[in-house]
């Protein structure tokens, strides 16, 4: 016997917040949180519940009473099936408001840290076509709509270009226009696919693991150079050759041509063979004078004129006078470090991938940088005793975890040396939390920085300066 449906039919909602991951928060008549997908705060709604937990439902408006005053006209087409850009609809000083909430909220209801005067957010010039670096995925059985499928038509070309649908990994959208990174993006892409289409090439299936054309990767940069690397299934040398030849002619902008033959089940390419088929393996990024080599697999920040104003801030809470010896915890390519060296005696650099630490080793010497040391290994065992008493007790610690946060045992040993000054950036503020609670005792929040490096989107990362408690 089927089991019974649980959704429910809520009338008249109102929609009071923004909560994690995008979702808009209402309360439904039993009391329990209902969270939205397709709603701002404001809001007056019908709702449709489409899961039932215990302290709470999943749901969507089926039908507006009263619209938000906070709303906007999105601007994407395909704003709503994309899932990328899940606040488009809502007004981007409103989106900064509550960015700016969540840490405050996190820090102090996770933390439970007392807090300074929190600095206002640092909003981003651009709020589209911010992204230097795009990642597309081809599929021979594009995502249908709800119109399309009831339209019972038949499609003889179901080739997509574009991005996975939230919460199916076989699903593809095809992306018209991207409004996230700038030009020629989009024309590379549709290009790509255009070309690909008619000349027979077959785009993958990830269910039946068949066809030979699974990404595309586009890295752009505030020199002006691109990148662009072609992800295949199979060696088909002939069909791989005709593309990559008609992009080189295509778009002769094109700074680094690369391609990767990746026949695993997944496509991640960190573990892969990059080939270089026309310019240079790699593209240079620029900021306050420094450059950064930027190679396929190379992290770095996905705004590059934000991330410029997160580094200001960051090396302006560190306050350095050039006698100080400084420790970049999770140092990534060094692009912290480096952009601090000049205000500091010395900066010591760790982290995990040896590949970002040789991309940063290579990066301090083209900029002339002398003052830097780069050690590769996991942060809980590279950063020890012995450690310590080789590279000397760390003035200033900054601190750049992944999301997960910082291991208990690097809490403990930042604990254990009691630096001046930690800044501690984060790209989530709830581990953020977690962690300076650990360190409540010793240390004060002095300063607190939300920076918004990713509008239309949830994500906020934020940046605290601790000193020591006297």
């Amino acid at each position: 016997m089927g089991r019974k449906s649980r959704r429910k039919i809520f009338e008249n909602i109102a929609v009071i917040d923004a909560g994690a991951k995008g979702k808009s928060v209402a309360k439904a008549p039993d009391g329990k949180v209902i969270f939205l997908s397709n709603a701002v705060p404001g809001d007056v709604i019908d709702v449709q519940t489409t899961k039932q937990r215990t302290a709470y439902y999943e749901g969507e408006a089926i039908k507006f009473h009263t619209l938000s005053n906070k709303r906007t006209d999105s601007v994407c087409e395909h704003f709503g099936v994309c899932g990328g850009c899940k606040w488009q609809h809502m007004k981007y000083e409103e989106q900064l408001n509550y960015k700016e909430s969540e840490v405050v909220n996190n820090l102090t209801r996770l933390g439970k840290v007392e807090l300074p005067e929190v600095t206002t957010i640092a909003g981003s010039e651009k709020q589209y076509f911010y992204r230097n670096k795009m990642e597309f995925s081809f599929s021979d059985s594009r995502w249908l709509t709800r119109e399309e499928i009831e339209s019972n038509a038949e499609f003889d070309n179901r080739n997509a270009l574009g991005f996975h649908i939230p919460g199916a990994w076989d699903k593809i959208l095809d992306v018209n226009k991207c409004w996230l990174q700038q030009d020629p993006s989009n024309a590379i892409r549709n290009k790509t696919k255009e070309f690909a289409t008619k000349n027979d090439i077959p785009f993958f299936n990830a269910r039946n693991q068949n066809g030979l054309l699974r990404s595309l990767l586009i890295r752009t940069a505030s020199t002006g150079e691109i990148m662009v690397l072609i992800q295949f299934f199979k060696n088909d040398v002939e069909k791989r050759t005709l593309l990559l030849e008609y992009l080189k002619t295509e778009f002769p902008e094109i700074t680094s041509l690369q391609y990767v033959v990746n026949e695993k089940g997944n496509d991640t390419i960190y573990d892969q063979e990059v080939i270089c088929y026309h310019g240079r393996d790699h593209i240079f990024e620029e900021m306050e004078g420094l450059k950064f080599k930027i190679n396929a697999k190379s992290f770095y920040q996905t705004n590059s004129e934000q991330a410029y104003q997160l580094y200001k801030i960051t090396r302006d809470f560190a306050g350095l006078t050039g006698e100080e010896l400084v420790y970049d915890l999770y140092t990534g390519t060094g692009t912290i470090a480096q952009f601090v060296a000049k205000k500091a005696k010395k900066v010591v650099g760790v982290e995990a991938v040896p590949e970002a630490i040789e991309d940063a080793k290579a990066n301090a010497a083209n900029n002339n940088i002398t003052n830097t040391v780069f050690y590769a290994g996991d942060m809980k065992n590279v950063f020890n005793a012995q450690f310590i008493t080789e590279n000397g007790v760390p003035d200033v610690i900054i601190t750049d975890p992944p999301r997960d946060g910082m291991h208990k045992d690097v809490v403990q040993q930042i604990l254990n040396i009691a630096p001046k000054k930690v800044v501690y950036v984060s790209c989530n503020s709830a581990t953020q939390a977690r962690d300076l609670a650990l360190m409540d005792a010793t240390y004060k929040v002095t300063k607190v920085q939300p920076v918004d490096m990713f509008p239309q989107t949830h994500h906020v990362e934020n940046v605290v300066l601790l000193e020591k408690r006297k």
